[in-house]
Order: C-alpha cells, then structure tokens, then sequence
C-alpha cells in the first residue's frame, strides 16, 4: 500500500469508512468464490455478523482480523506497523562517534620497551 491516496479518508464519516471496510471484505469474498456462510465458518463469526460487516455496520476489530486472515488480505495490516526512525542530526552523532581506527592491545605480561632508560 501506498501513502499517496485521492482519497480524503479524515473528511469521511464513520458509517463511510465502515462501508468502504464492508465493501472491500465482499469484494474480495467474491473475488475468491467463497460463500457467505463458509467464509463466516472459516473466520469463526456467524454469517449474519459478516452480513452486517458486508452492509458497514459496526463490527470489532478481532472479528475484521479473523477475516481478513481467512481472505488473506492481512496485508493491509502493514500501515500500522511503526518503525523508529532516527533524524539525520542524531545518525551524524552517532557516526561521528563511530571508530575510525583499530589499535593494538598491549599485553601485559610482556615487559613495555617503550620506557625510557633516562
């Protein structure tokens, strides 16, 4: 799914979204040729709860995931994931604090050549 939509979805009225939910369940029912009753027996809800889903009323949302999984459209589910992003500001912080260079570790049990005699 994309972010790009000429759909104004915030102007629609609930009864709207629930329509447009209900009609895209049916759309894809009849894509697949699945009957009301066995898609309702395959999500576990009766066939008149996914009738009033179908026709925009109000449904829960645990009843539109048990569908939406039986339709195999969870896809959609995708919008709703929240990644953590970092602002270009912070990522330069922390390259900046990333190491340039290795260094050798020096051993302890060897005697350190490096003193000066003086």
């Amino acid at each position: 799914m994309n972010d790009i939509s000429d759909i104004n979805w915030a102007s629609m009225t609930d009864g709207a979204l629930l329509h447009t939910v209900g009609s895209f369940v049916r759309h894809h029912r009849l894509k697949q040729n699945i009957t009301q009753n066995k898609l309702a027996e395959r999500a576990n809800i009766s066939r008149s709860t996914l009738s009033l889903m179908e026709n925009g009323d109000k449904i829960t949302l645990p009843i539109l995931i048990q569908v939406l999984r039986i339709l195999d459209k969870l896809y959609i589910m995708d919008i709703f994931k929240v990644e953590e992003q970092i602002s270009p500001i912070e990522y330069a912080k922390l390259m900046k604090k990333k190491r340039q260079r290795a260094s050798t570790k020096k051993d302890k049990s060897q005697p350190d050549n490096t003193k000066s005699e003086w």
